[in-house]
């Protein structure tokens, strides 16, 4: 998206231009599943037990 903004235009324009072109990430907020499980054991331990299941 391109928005183009000519010589002597005014502060309050240049503010209005670019709030009305701001972009909604669409997605998940992962943020606030940080630390949200507890885990008794060490992950890189349970993840090579994991895939020695298979052998």
């Amino acid at each position: 998206m391109v928005t183009t903004i000519k010589k002597g235009t005014n502060r309050k324009k240049i503010i209005d231009v670019l709030t009305k072109k701001k972009v909604k990430t669409k997605g998940l907020d992962l943020k606030s599943y940080c630390g949200s499980i507890s885990l008794e054991e060490d992950p890189i331990e349970m993840q090579k037990k994991w895939r020695n299941e298979w052998e």
